[in-house]
């Protein structure tokens, strides 16, 4: 695996007059209550170390006091920690000039905030050029590119309104148009959706997901919504009190939580709209490579099971039983394979919702092939199986 974009190493921040003094209480594993009481200081983050990689969304959880947003505000140095190494693309930020500091914030990085932003007496088009105003770009050349993330987010029109003029949903699109607008590489989203409505904040994670698929930008992501952070992430880091209790792939957080506190955030997750066949299908071992009915024959018979998943040199075929074989044996055991051998079994998705396959699922009698785009066998998904990831935390 490519090296990390971005490296936070024993990040420590604690709020106070003199926080290195109290940094070796927290080392000592003294509860942030009890160094509030003692020292009057304020423990914020405690030994974080996390790697987040180019071109993923890494999502950043956890409830209100946690640290996340103290967090995310050291990537680009709104914060300085007390104590820790924070690495981007092989930089170490912490020594980087204040001239220096300014120009990673304005080309590196850029930020989408909860309530917007915005300027409210500047043109939707001038919130959204202002980030190329600010590198001094050429009124035409940043105007024509503001106009055109407009587009790309929905908003092609709207270039003369204010964003007052804007509902909620809208001006979180500006807002992300005027973070995309600038060409940084890594986008910082604190709680960008939260302000919203159910129904515009899941077109938004819509649409985020829509422009991550065509820009792979490297995206840090803070939330307090858990379904929102299944939803997004390709990893999630979840903070309890400044501490980092569980980092991993959203289906490890769902189904394999380490602490009593994960365990409480992930128990009312419907885990059928929350995970993809891919993360709970197992593998398909009864594979027939045979193209004859004999030799399919001989070869299923090396198997447990009574049928088999049939592939070529075109990919997935077909299911084809035990069964059916021996009656086409007697006619001829040298005929090839064909279609009306198959059972009547739809093959599905890797990339399907749980909950969108459940039907299917229930109503055949075989485990459902799992196939992807380019009709390659990716494995099989079983009643068995759904029961298993569907019953609870510890149950795989």
């Amino acid at each position: 695996m490519a090296d990390p974009l971005i490296q936070i190493e024993g990040l420590y921040k604690i709020f106070g007059d003199d926080p290195l003094s109290v940094v070796p209480l927290v080392k000592e594993g003294k509860s942030k209550d009890d160094i509030l009481a003692e020292t009057g200081h304020a423990v914020g983050l405690k030994d974080i170390n996390l790697s987040i990689h180019r071109g993923k969304i890494y999502v950043i959880m956890g409830l209100s006091g946690s640290g996340k947003s103290t967090l995310i505000r050291h990537f680009n140095r709104l914060i300085d920690p007390t104590q820790g190494r924070i690495m981007v693309d092989g930089v170490d930020v912490m020594t980087l000039s204040q001239d220096e500091l300014e120009q990673f914030r304005r080309h590196k990085m850029s930020m989408v905030f909860q309530r917007f932003g915005l300027m409210p007496h500047h043109t939707v088009l001038e919130n959204v050029a202002y980030g190329l105003t600010i590198q001094k770009v050429e009124k035409t050349a940043r105007e024509k590119k503001a106009t055109e993330w407009l587009e790309t987010v929905g908003l092609g029109g709207y270039e003369k309104q204010y964003p007052s003029q804007l509902s909620g949903g809208q001006q979180q699109r500006v807002g992300l148009a005027r973070a995309l607008c600038t060409d940084a590489e890594i986008l910082l989203m604190d709680e960008a959706f939260s302000a919203l409505d159910p129904l515009i904040r899941s077109e938004m994670q819509d649409q985020l997901i829509e422009l991550q698929e065509k820009l792979h930008k490297t995206i840090i992501f803070i939330t307090h919504d858990l379904d929102e952070a299944l939803r997004l992430g390709d990893r999630i880091a979840i903070l309890k009190d400044g501490e980092l209790v569980q980092e991993g792939a959203p289906e490890e957080i769902l189904l394999s939580p380490k602490t009593d506190y994960v365990e409480a955030f992930v128990k009312d997750v419907n885990r059928a709209r929350a995970l993809t066949v891919e993360t709970v299908m197992k593998p398909a071992a009864c594979r027939i490579t045979e193209t004859t009915i004999g030799k399919a024959l001989e070869q299923m018979k090396t198997f447990s099971g009574d049928y088999g998943y049939h592939i070529s040199d075109d990919g997935y075929q077909g299911i084809i039983l035990q069964e059916t074989l021996e009656t086409a044996v007697k006619e001829d055991a040298n005929t090839e394979i064909c279609e009306k051998q198959y059972e009547d079994v739809s093959s599905i998705s890797p990339e399907s919702v749980i909950e969108e396959v459940i039907p299917e699922t229930l109503d055949t009698e075989y485990p459902l092939p799992v196939v992807n785009e380019e009709g390659d066998l990716q494995g099989q998904l079983s009643r068995a199986s759904l029961a298993q990831v569907l019953g609870g935390p510890h149950s795989i």
